[in-house]
């Protein structure tokens, strides 16, 4: 057998801001102290999110014989060790080939930071997490998996202490435990939260807890009534989305408002107690939390906001955070949440409209940690309880009414169109031009499902024509997928 001594190796993909560097240092100074050879290098990239960076570390015994030659780059099937700090940098590694079954440990962090790709996709742009863990899974000798992000955020640390403990519970390096504490007190910077966050790492890691799919939706005293309501009138198979609309919808405006999204959905319930229930009820709760100005104001203001902003700058408890908006409203969206009739009326009054362009034309900075700032922002949040008089709600809850009623007189004709009418909602998000376009997309649609009624293929014909417009920002593909169904 070759005895010849082999240097350990390590890949760290991690992005911007995750202290992907400091774990490597902390790598080659556990090896280092350990009597260990050891070379970390650095290759930067793009990760449409942050700045990507794959850390390259390989560890070597000491021998009396001469110093081995070390790689600086990783190499594809040469990996004893990869570690990601976020599932897609994680499902990247290994579609590079680095993560092999015969050989690789591969530590992964379950969260997500979405890319730029997923962010901007009109419809749901999202890459299915599902896929990314089972192909690490299927790639992998052994797979450990943690939301080490949030392990991170609860131990007010960086993702890279976690991910440390992860690699001392792995066992793929021969050091004990207290030698990873000892490297991380070497550091001399963050000891305490640092090792905090490791110990959690190193306990959650055994367990290989994988993304919490279960609801959080908080039902409290207020709601109750509506959560026994829900027990009751509606199906089990519904109680998760139905719970969690309850209390977005409730959070949004208020607990009546909440009771009448299960008023709208009975009818539904009426005719199907399965998928066209459920998705109904998915969507309807997104489209009645529609974002406006009041919506937006509301989120900037709430202390959990100002709570992550402080933990994701990583700010000492002795220091101050500013925070600053860039706020640039439209006449529209001025227009939106006054009263129906004044809304209308600033519409068409072309003075009214050029008075208010000159004042937001160039937008305007507010800081919302600043009592002046946080109160402009207080004060607009405030209108929600005008908001049911509001141009927007009008025009949305009319929109919402024409849509729902759609629904169960084609559910007893042709269930599987009536799914695919229930999912268009997916077309309306958003606000500004995103949203100007969703609505437009939204009425071409829906325009067109009394034309597909009691045609063959309703159901694929629908779906295409709502895939169209979720392709792109312009409306281009889906009036492309209109005129082949005319012809």
């Amino acid at each position: 057998m070759d005895r010849t001594p082999k240097a350990i190796t390590v890949a760290i993909l991690a992005m911007g801001g995750e202290g992907g560097g400091v774990l490597a240092d902390w790598i080659v100074d556990l090896a280092e102290n350990s009597g260990y050879l050891a070379q970390s290098t650095s290759v930067p990239g793009v990760a449409q999110r942050t700045g990507s960076t794959i850390y390259y570390v390989e560890i070597f015994p000491e021998t009396s014989g001469e110093q081995p030659v070390l790689a600086l780059m990783p190499v594809p099937g040469e990996l004893d060790i990869v570690i990601g700090s976020e599932l897609m940098e994680a499902a990247r590694a290994v579609q590079r080939g680095l993560v092999t079954a015969d050989r690789t440990t591969l530590i992964a962090s379950t969260h997500r930071v979405y890319s730029m790709t997923e962010k901007t996709a009109m419809g749901d742009g999202r890459v299915d997490w599902e896929a990314m863990l089972e192909a690490c899974r299927g790639a992998a000798k052994v797979l450990i998996h943690a939301d080490f992000g949030h392990i991170a955020e609860e131990t007010r640390s960086m993702i890279s202490a976690p991910l440390f403990g992860a690699l001392a519970a792995a066992g793929a390096l021969p050091f004990t435990k207290e030698r990873f504490e000892d490297a991380i007190k070497r550091s001399g910077v963050g000891v305490e939260s640092s090792l905090a966050a490791f110990r959690a790492g190193f306990l959650a890691s055994p367990t290989k807890v994988s993304i919490e799919r279960e609801s959080r939706a908080k039902i409290g005293v207020l709601l109750a009534p509506l959560a026994a309501r829900i027990a009751r009138d509606f199906p089990a198979s519904s109680h998760e989305i139905l719970l969690a609309g309850v209390a977005r919808l409730a959070d949004y405006q208020d607990v009546a408002y909440a009771s009448t999204y299960l008023v709208r959905l009975e009818p539904i319930r009426d005719v199907d107690q399965g998928s066209l229930l459920r998705e109904t009820g998915r969507y309807l709760a997104l489209w009645m939390s529609y974002e406006d100005a009041i919506r937006v104001a509301d989120l900037k203001i709430r202390r959990e906001r100002f709570d992550r902003v402080r933990r994701e700058s990583r700010a000492g408890a002795a220091q101050l955070v500013q925070i600053n908006e860039f706020l640039h409203p439209r006449v529209q969206e001025i227009a939106d949440i006054l009263p129906a009739g004044i809304g209308r009326w600033l519409l068409k009054t072309g003075f009214a409209r050029k008075t208010i362009e000159r004042f937001t034309r160039r937008g305007r900075v507010l800081q919302t940690t600043s009592l002046r700032g946080f109160l402009q922002l207080y004060i607009l949040a405030s209108l929600r309880g005008w908001r049911r008089r509001s141009l927007r709600f009008a025009k949305e809850t009319e929109k919402i009414n024409q849509w729902l009623t759609q629904i169960p007189p084609l559910a007893r004709e042709d269930y599987e169109l009536a799914l695919e009418v229930a999912e268009c909602p997916r077309l309306v998000k958003g606000y500004g031009d995103t949203h100007i376009l969703g609505s437009r997309n939204f009425d071409a649609v829906m325009g067109a499902v009394a034309k597909l009624r009691g045609v063959p293929d309703a159901a694929p014909s629908l779906k295409k024509l709502r895939e169209a417009a979720l392709a792109d920002d312009t409306g281009a593909k889906l009036g492309e997928a209109l005129r082949e169904m005319v012809a």
